[in-house]
């Protein structure tokens, strides 16, 4: 999944020639409030309806203004995650993506990069997640699979991250397609395997708001 299959062609870059106004025009029209500011190509930043507001002069051109979040970028061949990471370091809600002779491709949206990353992690799939904690030293998702295996369920996804009540050791989350635990706990817990958390889903995601909400729990932000 990289960068480039998720830019949003209808968002479109200001020049630094554009007026004030159009930029708000376009911006009520595409409901967004901010957009990139592009010159010869080459991506400048981005430009916020407050902004605007703030300079009180519409008729003034996008040059007049010093766009903000110039790092605001991923390479086109990055990973969606990347570009989730990004809108989190400059709290955006759309990341640029440029080429690897950083010219101007577009933009991808949160929404979109959520939508993306919540696919590729099965979130929306009916199941369960499963948290658990353990020394890198005995990280082995292929053991751990095969454990689970052994209840007849499967893994379908699975994401590292730092356990934050122990620098020393990392925290495994996976995304299995049985909404039951109680066995797979305890079978787990047998092999000498510390279970920090686990929740269950009796149906699939619904909505965009559910869909995002089990993605932010799956990665614990």
């Amino acid at each position: 999944m990289q960068a480039y299959e998720f830019i949003n062609n209808l968002i479109p870059p200001l020049k630094l020639t554009d007026k004030l106004k159009m930029a708000l025009a376009w911006m009520e029209e595409i409901r967004t409030d901010v957009l990139p500011v592009v010159d010869q190509g080459k991506f400048l930043g981005l430009l916020r309806d407050e902004m605007i507001f703030d300079q009180n002069n519409p008729d003034e051109n996008v040059g007049s203004l010093e766009p903000e979040s110039a790092n605001c970028w991923v390479f086109s061949d990055k990973h969606i995650y990347d570009v989730l990471k990004a809108s989190a370091e400059h709290q955006s809600n759309v990341v640029a993506v440029l080429d690897r002779e950083l010219s101007y491709l577009g933009v991808v949206t949160m929404e979109d990069a959520i939508s993306a990353f919540a696919d590729s992690l099965s979130i929306q799939s009916q199941g369960s997640v499963l948290i658990l904690s353990m020394n890198m030293t005995d990280y082995s998702l292929a053991e751990i699979c095969r454990i689970i295996e052994s209840e007849n369920t499967k893994v379908l996804s699975s994401f590292i991250s730092n356990d934050p009540l122990d620098d020393s050791k990392i925290k495994l989350t996976l995304k299995l397609d049985k909404p039951e635990l109680r066995h797979i706990k305890a079978t787990l817990e047998r092999f000498g395997f510390k279970i920090l958390d686990h929740y269950q889903e009796e149906t699939g995601v619904s909505s965009e708001e559910d869909r995002i909400g089990n993605l932010l729990r799956f990665l614990d932000i």
